[in-house]
């Protein structure tokens, strides 16, 4: 199946000859000095890497959004890890196939018949991929199934996730409890992530484990917690067949104190929580079955996400793991009629990448870029954002990155404004998007750096930040301003 609305249009003929093909590494407008004489644009990037002294390698590359031609590059054309810098394209492949406006549905849908307020089969919850579904939104659909006059379900109620296909966890070399990378299924709760708090109580402590959100606090018993006596490590987890299994040591504890843990069933998390508040207004409802294949049914009620663009504006922003495997693999389904993992339908984004983009070499592993085996190459990334631009779908939604003062505070009054996705992994820090200088002159851009050594290096699910981690982040995040201020000069008046 081929996209839905041809994405790019006639762009990839004019504007995207020129940001395809060989093009010049100097400045369009050479900039007088002030003794008459011009200037190049020379190899100053190179000597701000070599400064950064990052080891690894860096990747960058500038384009003229105007004419798409390049202004500057180096190590542009070999292939980096991007780390979120992924969602970027993720946000364009969801945009071109499904639309911004394009709405995520959860439905209740009933197996039988309604008599006098009885349902007399089963009711189904069947998730559609929602990356943004919460505890209101189930709320509100236990609210709606009432007002539909149900109030006793006399059959099973079912939990249905196969919208999308299970995987246990976005990437396996990630620690087990950090939140950003929890189970991706076609029914999806509060990003899904468990709130986890404790309390010092005499000798013991209090624990909760609930599905918060501003509004509810429904407790849960799918995910389980224990405080155990121990050395280390501070969390284990294991599959209690059922439920997700906790353990925490006791010494890291302190007074109290809260955290979100992922989740790894979250079919069944949902299945519960949505159960606990149906229950909260006196619907008879039994505890919920997972099922694998959807039964047949009308539907009750159906509960809307915001528009896709809304969607990706927070992804990009907040740069939310859960939600680009979610629209990515979606997009896959729709573009192709079917997805089976994340990895298929990365390397289905990738092709789509090449072949829409002119994203040469692009290889992915996943949609959000947690996988640090993906490779992106600064031109070819900096090249499709200047394609895309006059589409006017990505710029918009992009994060307003502030740029610093010499003191390293934000410096709102910069007179280069840049809009775009940041991408951090340890010992792995890229940027890319658009830069406007002060008079006006409009650039893409994108920045890859990575030690790979350093990084291949680091044991497989490491818990605590590696020695040398944030100093190279911090020196990976000044260079990329020199660079953009660099840009900003010698491209800019």
């Amino acid at each position: 199946m081929t996209s839905r609305r041809i994405f790019l249009g006639g762009l990839l003929s004019g504007l995207a000859n020129a940001a395809l093909g060989e093009a010049p590494t100097v400045s369009l407008r050479p900039q007088l000095r002030p003794d008459g004489s011009r200037k190049k644009a020379a190899t100053g990037a190179e000597v701000l890497i070599r400064e950064a002294k990052l080891g690894g390698r860096v990747g960058c590359a500038v384009v003229d959004v105007k004419s798409g031609l390049v202004l500057e590059r180096v190590e542009a054309q070999s292939g980096h890890p991007p780390a979120s810098v992924t969602k970027a394209v993720t946000a364009l492949y969801a945009l071109d196939v499904l639309g911004a406006g394009y709405r995520f549905k959860t439905r209740l849908m009933a197996t039988g018949p309604v008599e006098n307020g009885v349902l007399k089969g089963d009711l189904v919850l069947v998730g559609g991929g929602d990356p943004t579904l919460d505890t209101d939104g189930l709320a509100d659909m236990a609210r709606k199934l009432k007002l539909t006059g149900v109030h006793e379900v006399k059959g099973k109620f079912l939990v249905y996730g196969g919208a999308l296909p299970f995987t246990r966890a976005v990437d396996e070399d990630q620690p087990e409890q950090v939140g950003y990378n929890p189970a991706v299924s076609g029914l999806n709760l509060n990003y899904n992530r468990v709130h986890f708090q404790w309390k010092k109580s005499g000798k013991g402590y209090d624990v909760t484990m609930d599905a918060r959100t501003a509004k509810y606090r429904p407790d849960v018993r799918v995910s389980r917690m224990t405080i155990e006596d121990r050395k280390g490590p501070v969390y284990t987890y294991t599959d209690g067949g059922s439920f997700d299994s906790w353990t925490v040591a006791r010494k890291f504890l302190g007074k109290s104190g809260s955290r979100w843990l992922p989740v790894r069933k979250p079919e069944a998390y949902a299945g519960e929580v949505f159960g606990t508040l149906a229950r909260s207004h006196g619907i008879v409802l039994r505890l919920p079955d997972v099922v694998a294949t959807l039964p047949e049914g009308r539907v009750l009620v159906t509960r809307q996400s915001d528009m896709l663009r809304e969607i990706l504006r927070d992804m990009l922003k907040y740069s939310t793991n859960l939600t680009a495997e979610l629209v990515g693999q979606m997009a896959t389904k729709i573009r192709k009629g079917e997805v089976s993992s994340i990895r298929s339908s990365a390397r289905e984004m990738s092709h789509w990448a090449r072949e829409a983009l002119g994203m040469k070499g692009a290889r992915l592993v996943d949609h959000s870029g947690l996988g640090g085996q993906s490779r992106l190459s600064a031109e070819a990334m900096a090249k499709a954002l200047a394609v895309v631009n006059p589409q006017g779908e990505l710029r918009p939604i992009l994060k307003h990155i502030v740029l610093k003062d010499s003191k390293g505070r934000k410096n709102k009054n910069h007179p280069v404004k840049v809009m775009a996705k940041t991408g951090t992994l340890y010992f792995v820090s890229g940027l890319a998007g658009y830069m406007t200088a002060a008079d006006g002159t409009e650039m893409a851009f994108a920045i890859f750096a990575a030690d790979r050594e350093r990084r291949d290096a680091l044991p497989k699910k490491l818990s605590d930040r590696p020695p040398g981690a944030s100093s190279w982040n911090s020196r990976a995040k000044k260079l990329q301003q020199k660079l953009i201020e660099r840009w900003g000069t010698v491209y800019g008046s």
